[in-house]
């Protein structure tokens, strides 16, 4: 009996067929960077890099299974994945290949190619485990500018990666939309310049820098490239067209791009992974020279800015656009208040420096006016090393909590499981900011929620709560509208949910924040 009990333990632990010499190829000339376990291919049909084929060697035979797995963000430590596609093959021992042939109009970015053989999992240990399968590289037109912004007259470079013979390069701007023969649907922005032929033929097995816009006299404003090829494959470079000189316009406003870049899930080590400290906590910092994932446009940008920008142009106000370099590279608040009468953030202003905390946090002691029209602002330090962005703490765990400046600070997030409409509480105190509105106190307005904010003790005092929506999140968590000002003459507005700005196409909001912005934009 003891002799069978061990045979069968030992039949358990056997390992099952194993894949020898793995290694995957396009059939082409390499990419540059490609490898053994990565591979570039580019499915447009011109029979140069359409597909990816797997190669390995079985000492036995036996079935092999291959999932193509586009891998997703990570929350709570659980990667999640997707089987774009998938086949099983039964092969006798020796060698075998197995190949994807990707379809017109996959998503340009990293996929895992999982294989199973026996009990065998080749790419199934996660982000933060050690890459042991093939990844195919699906590659359109990957598109980046070198800065996140210029001023006029600067020539801007952009590092492309494609292997699309010829390009077509112009220049767009966001705006209220226009003739569809102007406009880019993806991005919703204006054409500025006319289509511009690049002849790409030298570049196309690595990357290179072209010297393509030199930023004319336009307007302040956000802007994107786009590039197209002949087969449909395009890429969107975005950058922010700065003032000449600070203070063009009494109103600063100032795109979260810190949060573009902690959100971008591109994968430039090859691992089948987004390179962000979202995906895993193996990254503590992002590289800012990527292009982002979704065809170079920023992660949920329709969400957080584009109606915002948007209600400005149909408005009429003219600002001045700023990068979070530009923020960080004015020398104190003193300056950024003799510059600038308000400050609006109207998306995702998660993550600082510490000497942009420290600008903002002087500006509004010495009377400078803000507006926070999201969620989750000014939440954790990050520090600006080279071209790579790092996380550091928390700040309200650094003595200095958020609140503090904001009014309200970060209470929780549900991923916009639960929404619902603001319940005024403050017209009757702040009769201003409803003027005009039709809201009265108990009133409904809107449909809020994925990441909210709250006061907490380290609130300004004398701070008065303009809406909420009561226990959102469960166990006492509320959405919380404030507004609140300071000896010094500072007003600070802070919407309090993360996707009141995606809301001023509704009447009532669009003369909500009018009202807001003439209390705080006037000298």
């Amino acid at each position: 009996m003891t002799a069978l009990l061990l045979a069968a333990v030992a039949a358990v632990a056997t390992p099952g067929p194993a894949l020898l010499g793995l290694h995957v190829s396009s059939g082409s000339v390499p990419f540059a960077g490609d490898r053994s376990l990565l591979t570039t291919v580019s499915p447009n049909g011109d029979g140069f890099r359409d597909s990816a084929t797997v190669h390995f060697r079985l000492a036995r035979p036996a079935r092999v299974r291959l999932e193509v797995v586009a891998t997703n963000m990570v929350r709570a430590g659980k990667g999640g994945t997707t089987v774009v596609w998938r086949t099983t093959r039964r092969f006798g021992a020796g060698q075998g290949v197995l190949t994807w042939r990707p379809a017109r109009g996959t998503q340009p970015r990293t996929y895992v190619m999982r294989l199973r053989v026996g009990n065998r999992i080749y790419g199934g240990s996660g982000p933060s485990g050690r890459q042991s399968a093939p990844v195919v590289r699906v590659q359109g037109i990957d598109a980046a500018f070198t800065k996140r912004s210029y001023a006029p007259g600067q020539t801007a470079e952009l590092r492309l990666a494609t292997d699309a013979r010829l390009l077509r390069l112009q220049v767009f701007a966001y705006q209220a939309p226009g003739r569809p023969s102007e406009q880019d649907v993806k991005t919703s922005s204006l054409a500025m310049t006319g289509p511009i032929r690049v002849d790409w033929r030298a570049h196309r097995d690595r990357p290179a820098l072209l010297r393509v816009v030199r930023a004319g006299e336009w307007p302040s404003g956000l802007y994107f490239v786009r590039t197209s090829a002949a087969d449909g494959r395009v890429g969107y470079a975005p950058f922010i067209v700065r003032p000449r000189q600070l203070g063009t316009h009494r109103v600063a406003v100032v795109l979260a791009t810190n949060t573009w870049a902690a959100y971008n899930f591109a994968d430039t080590d090859a691992d089948g992974w987004g390179d962000s400290w979202y995906v895993t906590g193996r990254h503590r910092s992002v590289d800012l020279r990527r292009p982002f994932l979704d065809f170079g446009v920023p992660f949920r940008f329709h969400d957080w800015d584009l109606e915002f920008i948007a209600w400005l142009n149909r408005t009429g106000r003219a600002v001045d656009f700023l990068s979070d370099d530009d923020l960080d590279a004015v020398a104190n608040g003193d300056e950024l208040a003799r510059r600038y009468d308000l400050v609006v953030f109207p998306g995702h202003e998660e993550y600082v420096t510490r000497h942009a905390y420290n600008v903002i946090a002087r500006y509004r002691n010495v009377g400078g006016n803000l507006a926070f029209l999201a969620a989750n602002n000014l939440y954790r330090r990050v520090d600006r090393v080279g071209q790579r962005l790092v996380r550091r703490g928390l700040w309200r765990k650094l003595s200095r909590p958020e609140a503090s400046i904001v009014g309200v600070q970060y209470v929780g997030s549900d991923h916009g499981q639960r929404q619902a409409g603001y319940t005024v509480t403050g017209a009757a105190v702040a009769p201003w900011a409803f003027d005009g509105t039709g809201l009265v106190d108990g009133g409904l307005f809107g449909r809020y929620g994925i990441e909210i904010d709250a006061r907490t003790a380290a609130s300004p005092r004398g701070i008065q709560l303009l809406a909420h929506i009561p226990d959102l999140l469960g166990h006492g968590r509320s959405a919380e509208m404030t507004y609140y000002e300071t000896p010094s003459g500072a007003k600070v507005f802070a919407a309090g949910a993360l996707n009141f700005g995606a809301s001023l196409g509704r009447p009532e909001v669009d003369r909500l924040l009018a009202n807001v912005w003439a209390r705080l934009a006037a000298p």
